[in-house]
């Protein structure tokens, strides 16, 4: 999971929009989110939100597996997770 949430990191740091690339990771990561940590979840929601790109169905895998490892995340993890869910609409319960 850690290369799919760099890739996303990557592209959304550097600017470039790749909407089929970010399709892609989107079926990646939720058949693979039950391996994702802390760092995974915070920068794949935040590379999303950074293009608007609505991936409801990953917003909501990451809001609900977030939840067992929420002790692990770091204060700027914390930040960019809430500012990207933010972004996305989610109000997650």
């Amino acid at each position: 999971p850690q290369e799919l949430a760099n890739t996303a990191w990557a592209f959304a740091t550097l600017g470039v929009h790749a909407p089929e690339l970010f399709e892609a990771i989107t079926h990646a990561s939720l058949q693979r989110i039950g391996g994702f940590n802390a760092q995974d979840f915070s920068n794949t929601a935040w590379a999303f939100a950074k293009f608007g790109i609505h991936a409801p169905e990953l917003v909501h895998a990451i809001a609900r597996e977030s939840e067992q490892c929420i002790g692990s995340f770091n204060e700027q993890g914390l930040a960019n997770t809430a500012w990207a869910f933010a972004i996305a609409g989610t109000a997650d319960r």
